[in-house]
């Protein structure tokens, strides 16, 4: 009797195993699958993702990528290389762009070049524009005795210290040096989505949109999660079925935890910094 259960058991357990091989292969088709890529919080390095979005290029295995955005933007230069990597993807490959909670300024800019862009009706998007702030700490220093001595070589050198007012002539200066980013901005959108560069500089005024209205506007394509850009992504790509996702392992330190407290001047929340890397925000 004994020898009957086990035998059993045996046939139960093979059974078992095989009905969830064959289902799996049903849904899964080897060779088959969209690469998922996150891109979140403020955008300072763009190292990551570009290696990211050059693994999966090059993956024969990969036939769509999924840019998930949750960003409300970051510094310019890491922006503009992401897009650029984005362009070189889409030569080979389909990417989908899912849009979370905001994808905004610098989140809008790295969206901008992909195949399809979906977003979830209440995604805070657009913001395109350029910021610069300069905090003036020249009247605190007075009231507590304290003078900076600048020692320069260029007239305008130290345009950007935070311990003096600026002057018409300096202010004249980085304004023009805004204006020629927020116009980098503009056809970086253009061109990414395909619309006349005139049309795009009409909401191109820092503004936010919803989800709902970001597609109005033409700045999105569709409505959804993250799920149903996924499931686009491979509908694009030609899969069959439910597509296998190849997601990056998350890595987690307790500088990347303090790094990412640290507060910077984005779409309109604190500003602590005074570097001259980061002050010129998408």
């Amino acid at each position: 009797m004994k020898k009957v259960l086990i035998f059993f058991a045996i046939i139960f357990i093979i059974t078992a195993i095989l009905s969830f091989i064959v289902t799996f292969s049903k849904k899964v088709v080897p060779g088959e699958k969209v690469a998922l890529i996150n891109v979140t919080g403020v955008i300072l390095d763009s190292s990551g993702a570009v290696e990211e979005l050059k693994t999966h290029t090059k993956d024969n295995s990969i036939k769509a990528i999924v840019l998930r955005v949750d960003s409300p933007g970051g510094a310019v230069a890491p922006s503009q290389e992401i897009y650029k990597e984005v362009l070189k993807a889409r030569e080979k490959k389909k990417v989908v762009v899912s849009m979370g909670s905001v994808a905004a300024s610098g989140g809008y800019y790295i969206s901008a070049p992909a195949d399809r862009i979906v977003a979830n009706a209440g995604t805070l998007t657009g913001s395109i524009g350029v910021i610069m702030e300069i905090p003036n700490v020249k009247g605190l220093m007075e009231k507590i005795g304290i003078e900076a001595q600048v020692i320069k070589s260029g007239k305008h050198k130290d345009l950007a210290s935070v311990f003096k007012s600026l002057k018409p002539e300096e202010k004249e200066i980085l304004q023009t040096v805004l204006d020629d980013v927020h116009d980098q901005f503009i056809q970086a959108v253009s061109d990414g989505r395909g619309m006349d560069v005139e049309e795009t500089r009409k909401i191109a005024d820092g503004r936010i949109f919803t989800g709902r209205m970001a597609m109005k506007a033409g700045l999105v394509d569709e409505l959804g999660s993250l799920e149903d850009a996924i499931a686009l992504a491979g509908k694009l790509s030609g899969i069959k079925g439910e597509p296998e996702v190849v997601r990056k392992k998350e890595k987690f330190s307790l500088l990347e935890i303090l790094r990412n407290q640290i507060p910077v001047k984005f779409m309109g929340d604190t500003f602590s910094g005074v570097s001259l890397k980061y002050l010129f925000t998408l």
